[in-house]
């Protein structure tokens, strides 16, 4: 076997063998709790992807996640670690919301109402990446604690912004203005799949040709993996390092713009659906390829949405897909470990 037939066998392992190991220890676990694993395993299958329904709100789901997908890539492959994703989701989400309903009150177009609620996610989500990236590009201070602390803060932030500032005062429950179905994003061909999966797919591939192929890219990841290399380059660092934050942080607050005002049409008080987060497994699984990132994520989709179908079925707890991402983290982590050693021994 070639040198190179080798190393690609080399790496899809390390894609797909964390995923497949992951399954199996769910299976277990599954068994142990009385519940046969090829019985759920078919539910989400057939729910997720084998019925008209089912493969529909699975590519609808898609859209956000992808969004975070493009997020993620950007900030990982510049070197950086953007960990504020979920806070960045919820505050573009909240401002989404909060400017879509009001404008169409007031007459504004449907078109231009969504792109403006697209923008404001996107720009909330850039700015509240400001101070992080500020405090890293000119005190060095880790992006990890600092993300991390304002995505504690937007999401609470946002909360408060649902419960006080933009409330619907026609309803009891705290929440926002609902966005009447026929006034959020276009569905695709006449099917509830929304266009929000397009704003994902072509965010994804941008990114991957933005990273991969462009000068602009080349600095970005320069910047992260050497700064003493880039500034001796004569490179902008401070400026590069904004730039990462800002991109990728808009990109978050895109995915809860395009979660609000194409899928959910409000937001909720105390909700987190948490993407951010779960999607980092998969990110790493793809190696930051943007194209391997689509498939991973059409991968969670499915098993989200059957999964939710199989735990009323099958009386699994609804959070046992989450159980599963943390199984695939743990074994990820585990793999990489040992990939690490194999390079060291074959150079590779």
């Amino acid at each position: 076997m070639s040198r190179h037939l080798r190393h690609i066998m080399f790496t899809l392992s390390l894609s797909v063998g964390p995923v497949i190991i992951a399954l199996l220890i769910a299976g277990g676990l599954l068994s142990a709790m009385d519940a046969n694993p090829l019985e759920y395993y078919g539910f989400i299958l057939r729910k997720g992807l084998m019925t008209p329904s089912g493969l529909q709100a699975t590519l609808t789901r898609m859209g956000p996640l992808l969004l975070i997908s493009a997020s993620l890539i950007v900030s990982f492959r510049a070197g950086f670690w953007n960990l504020g994703g979920d806070g960045q989701f919820l505050l573009g989400a909240v401002i989404a919301s909060a400017v879509a309903a009001p404008l169409l009150n007031h007459g504004v177009p449907n078109w231009l109402t969504l792109a403006l609620a697209l923008l404001s996610g996107t720009v909330v989500g850039a700015v509240w990446s400001l101070l992080p990236a500020l405090l890293k590009a000119w005190q060095g201070i880790n992006e990890i604690i600092t993300t991390m602390m304002m995505s504690f803060l937007g999401i609470s932030l946002a909360n408060v912004l649902v419960k006080l500032v933009f409330a619907d005062p026609a309803t009891t429950v705290p929440e926002t203005r609902i966005l009447p179905y026929q006034y959020r994003l276009p569905v695709l061909f006449h099917t509830t799949v929304s266009s929000g999966l397009l704003l994902g797919l072509a965010a994804v591939i941008a990114v991957h040709w933005l990273m991969t192929r462009t000068s602009i890219g080349l600095q970005l990841r320069t910047v992260g993996a050497n700064p003493r290399a880039a500034l001796h380059a004569g490179l902008p660092l401070p400026l590069l390092t904004l730039s990462v934050f800002a991109l990728s942080a808009g990109l978050a607050g895109l995915a809860g713009a395009v979660e609000v005002i194409g899928i959910e049409g409000n937001v909720r008080a105390d909700w987190n659906p948490a993407y951010s987060l779960t999607i980092v497994p998969l990110v790493f699984l793809a190696r930051f390829n943007g194209y391997g990132a689509i498939v991973f994520v059409f991968f969670y989709s499915a098993l989200s949405i059957g999964s939710e179908s199989a735990a009323r079925l099958m009386g699994v707890p609804n959070y046992f897909t989450l159980l599963t991402v943390a199984i695939l983290l743990v074994v990820l982590g585990l793999t990489e470990v040992v990939a690490q050693r194999r390079r060291g021994r074959y150079g590779e």
